[in-house]
């Protein structure tokens, strides 16, 4: 393999408010930054092509079958239609390398094209789709018996898992953002797999841009607001601080989703701005006391380094990916119910030289993961695997 392959990057996110869209604006900012050659293939308002040095960006419109999966994410099942277009380009590109996202509709007509045109196949997993669906299952259905209920939202989740496996049995190699999902997926697909961290802007994300005013004790939470982010917790949290004698705190809740009308309906001390971005999401980090994520279903938690590198302490839920960035004690906490995120914050708020120590280690913790450290470790995983060192790496010729 060359020591740069020229990669095509299908993401089934890029301009939406979430891990996998940030991660690709950044792998494609990355590559044109260090005149990486570089293909990315995402979804927008309109088909749109450019050319910038190496850097060949290809938006594709969805079409009329698109339906919505969540806040600002669609799928449109008759994205293949684009084969002819998209091959043409890669075709004039020399693609060496396909790398998808997943399994959506980008993912679906990379795994095509490349399957297709005999290129190596690379897919990451950034979503642990199979919970997402098990939670959902659990919301849409949760007037059935709850014996019903767990049997209903365990089979979907077995199902949901089934299905993911055999997509991503597909690719010549995988990556993960956990040494956990890693070993999953050698296990249930039989191919090699790697870990494939996420990362941080350092510059934007920063304690200093943290505002002197006299603001009320702010706990953060920026994400999708759904059943499977688990953020129906926050009101549980509110209430065990109210019970132990907090009075002046606001929960900020950064971000857009179906829960958002049942959070506003059920929060006293909620203030819900909807999604920020840039300048303006660095700010609002910078103003947080603590930073809460109760999600069990994220892989990594990209979110979670953002706060991290604000100078933020966090408090996480026990399972998932967000628990294997924090230091026990050091940079934050892991609860395991209601009570234990309470009485993590209550700490934090009435220690406030605790507050700051953790806000300090939690910035070091996350100077480890600039993105240009994430991108060149995964050029390495390219030019490592052996299943695509093998394979002819060739310009396309249909």
């Amino acid at each position: 393999m060359p020591e740069h392959p020229k990669v095509a990057f299908f993401t089934d996110a890029f301009h939406e408010p979430n891990g996998v869209a940030s991660l690709s604006r950044e792998f494609s900012d990355f590559a044109r930054r260090h005149e990486r050659p570089f293909a990315c293939i995402y979804g927008g308002p309109e088909t749109h092509i450019e050319r910038s040095g190496e850097l060949l960006t290809i938006q594709l419109k969805r079409g009329i079958c698109s339906f919505k999966l969540d806040q600002d994410l669609y799928c449109d099942p008759l994205l293949t239609r684009y084969t002819g277009q998209v091959t043409r380009l890669l075709r004039e590109f020399g693609a060496d390398l396909v790398h998808i996202t997943g399994p959506g509709d980008m993912g679906v007509l990379g795994a095509h094209i490349a399957h297709r045109q005999k290129i190596p196949l690379v897919a990451s997993w950034h979503t642990n789709l199979h919970e997402y669906a098990a939670r959902r299952v659990r919301k849409n259905f949760a007037f059935l018996p709850a014996g019903m209920l767990s049997s209903f939202s365990s089979g979907a989740e077995r199902v949901s898992l089934a299905a993911l496996m055999r997509f991503y049995h597909i690719p010549q190699a995988t990556m993960a953002p956990s040494v956990e999902l890693v070993q999953l997926l050698e296990e249930r697909t039989g191919k090699p797999s790697n870990e494939m961290l996420h990362g941080v802007d350092l510059g934007r994300f920063h304690s200093a841009r943290k505002s002197t005013g006299d603001a009320p004790f702010t706990i953060g939470y920026v994400g999708r607001l759904t059943a499977e982010k688990h953020v129906r917790l926050f009101a549980q949290i509110e209430a065990a601080l109210l019970r132990a004698g907090l009075k002046d705190f606001r929960i900020l809740m950064i971000g857009e989703g179906s829960e958002r009308s049942w959070l506003e309906r059920n929060l006293r001390h909620a203030r819900l701005p909807g999604v920020l971005r840039g300048d303006e999401l660095a700010d609002a980090f910078a103003s947080m006391d603590v930073f809460v994520f109760p999600s069990e279903t994220d892989t990594f938690g990209l979110v979670i380094l953002e706060a991290m590198a604000s100078g933020v302490p966090v408090v996480v839920a026990r399972g998932g990916g967000p628990q294997q960035q924090v230091e026990e004690g050091v940079s934050g906490f892991v609860a395991d119910n209601a009570e234990g995120f309470a009485s993590a914050i209550l700490g934090l708020e009435r220690d406030p030289d605790l507050r700051r120590r953790m806000g300090q280690s939690a910035r070091r913790h996350a100077t480890d993961f600039s993105w240009d450290r994430v991108f060149n470790g995964v050029y390495e995983i390219y030019a490592s695997q052996p299943a695509l060192s093998r394979m002819k790496l060739r310009v396309l010729t249909r």
